[in-house]
């Protein structure tokens, strides 16, 4: 963990530099071994490294004038945590595109359930329409335990997030300005309501105000780390359409709900349902698409495999006929307090019922999902 802070802490320093992006990020680590190391480096190591004449000035310009310590603790101070692209809670799916972020700033929780997740984009003049169908189909997907990723804009991304916030649900909301300004301000609350339910994720430094092109450059981490991308209402030109854009490139799934002819925020997804985007009438249309109809069943599933080579041994050696704990200690070779530790513990998390005077079974759930694989 210490390497990790240590590296994202001189990460931090190259993101407040700029002309240092993706490429360069890369072009340092792999010459240097490490951004520590880069960040000593002279002019003429820096030119060595690949980098340009124009960021190697702007490296030596800028790196005096930042102090490392301080700009971590303004993070602690924020509550934010920086995540280089090595660090194990960055999104394995965000990694994968060409142009990930080599840093990202995070208030909130990451969790490996955010795997599963789905881009809400839309316009920001929502009509009733529009606001109706994104409620209800954020509201299946969170109530099966998808992930709704969106913009924190107003219009559809606002709707997004507390549909799913209401619905029990967990969000991402990703910002196109540093974590210390919440825009639009309006979204204040709103923001807050996300970081106990989720996160807020930006590329951006804090102290780093919105500017009109950074929102289609974060339209890019939307799409990137999600599994597909949902547009409800958008015009031809809009925002949302640059984010489905995106996704096609990254190999995304997009999906549409369809809209009146004579409607322009209907232009948008209209014209993407012609050219092959899925349409949409429900929740499950997303999800079974994405092959996600099961994801509450397997996160439950997760819950009961095995956590020991303990636990481990002696579903193998249980099944549907009751077998008494002396049998279970010979066949698996385990200690007799080894095994009716175990075994209590197995019996509490649902893995194991015990039939009778010591005797147990496997769990039906069990012998349907686990026993399966280690036959």
């Amino acid at each position: 963990m210490k390497t990790d802070m240590n590296s994202a802490k001189y990460a931090v320093g190259f993101s407040l530099i700029p002309r240092i992006g993706h490429v360069r990020f890369s072009q340092l680590e792999s010459h240097f071994g490490s951004l520590e190391n880069a960040w000593q480096a002279g002019p003429a190591e820096l030119k060595q490294a690949g980098l340009d004449s124009g960021a190697v000035r702007s490296i030596i310009a800028h790196r005096p004038e930042i102090s490392l310590d301080a700009e971590m603790e303004k993070l602690e101070r924020y509550g934010v945590k920086a995540l280089t692209w090595h660090h194990p809670d960055y999104p394995a799916r965000l990694k994968e595109i060409y142009d990930s972020p080599p840093l990202i700033y995070v208030r909130g929780s990451l969790l490996p359930e955010d795997t599963w997740c789905v881009a809400v984009v839309g316009t920001r003049r929502a009509t009733i329409y529009g606001r109706q169908v994104t409620e209800e189909i954020v509201a299946d997907l969170a109530r099966n335990k998808i992930t709704i990723v969106s913009g924190l804009a107003r219009g559809i991304d606002s709707v997004a997030h507390r549909s799913a916030l209401e619905s029990g649900g967990r969000t991402i909301a990703i910002s196109a300005c540093g974590l210390d300004t919440i825009y639009p301000g309006e979204n204040t609350e709103l923001a807050r309501r996300i970081v106990h339910q989720g996160a807020l994720i930006s590329e951006y430094p804090l102290g780093t105000k919105p500017r009109a092109d950074y929102f289609p450059r974060r339209n890019r981490i939307m799409s990137g780390m999600s599994l597909g991308v949902f547009i409800v209402e958008a015009d031809e030109n809009s925002g949302a359409m640059i984010t489905a854009h995106l996704a096609l490139e990254q190999n995304r799934e997009v999906f549409a709900v369809p809209g009146s002819i004579l409607s322009p925020a209907s232009r948008g997804t209209n014209s993407l349902i012609q050219q092959g985007a899925k349409l949409v009438r429900s929740a499950s249309d997303i999800l079974e698409e994405l092959n996600l109809t099961a994801v509450a069943h397997q996160m439950e599933m997760k819950e009961l495999l095995p956590s020991s080579d303990a636990e481990s041994m002696l579903l193998k050696t249980l099944g549907a006929e009751p077998v008494h704990i002396d049998e279970v200690c010979r066949s698996s070779g385990l200690t007799a307090s080894a095994v009716s530790s175990t075994l209590a513990m197995m019996e509490l998390k649902g893995l194991v019922k015990q039939v009778g005077t010591m005797n147990y079974v496997l769990s039906r759930e069990m012998r349907q999902e686990y026993r399966v694989k280690v036959d």
